[in-house]
């Protein structure tokens, strides 16, 4: 079953301009795209020596586990998580049933700021895969069936 889009570079342009759009407002550091397998997708920001990689992986962990807890406490879900940290703090919500924002950002700025810019983020970029979606319906990817020791497969030319 395919859970992320095929996304052309259409699709991550439009993306990143809206992170960028979002890193402004939010006063943001950086600012990822991942899918719910811990998968990074794309990201905008000044990372510095961050490893967005391991973030992402590790961030959608802790989202699903929220998500586990939301079930025992007899919620449908929890559409978000935060981290508060002494130099920086995360933020992770939901894009959709496949993918989630994470948010970093210094612990001085409020996250009242970044979750209130954050809907309207998310909304733009749900849009921009529902139109991926659309393109191409029935066709994506399956990121946890990404053999990552060789990715050539999935990045091959086609005909």
């Amino acid at each position: 079953m395919y859970t992320l889009p095929q996304l052309i570079e259409e699709d991550i342009q439009r993306i990143v301009a809206a992170l960028k759009a979002f890193n402004i407002l939010a006063d943001a550091t950086a600012t990822l795209v991942i899918d719910k397998g811990g998968f990074l997708i794309t990201h905008a920001g000044d990372p510095g020596d961050l490893d967005l990689t391991t973030i992402a992986a590790l961030a959608s962990g802790a989202f699903m586990a929220n998500q586990t807890i939301a079930g025992l406490v007899n919620e449908k879900n929890f559409n978000s998580t935060y981290q508060q940290g002494e130099q920086f703090s995360l933020f992770i919500i939901n894009i959709d049933d496949h993918c989630m924002l994470v948010v970093i950002f210094k612990s001085q700025s409020g996250v009242g700021v970044v979750k209130y810019y954050a809907e309207s983020t998310v909304n733009k970029i749900a849009q921009q895969l529902i139109v991926a979606q659309k393109r191409d319906p029935g066709k994506g990817f399956n990121l946890s069936e990404l053999n990552v020791a060789d990715p050539q497969e999935m990045f091959r030319k086609k005909d």
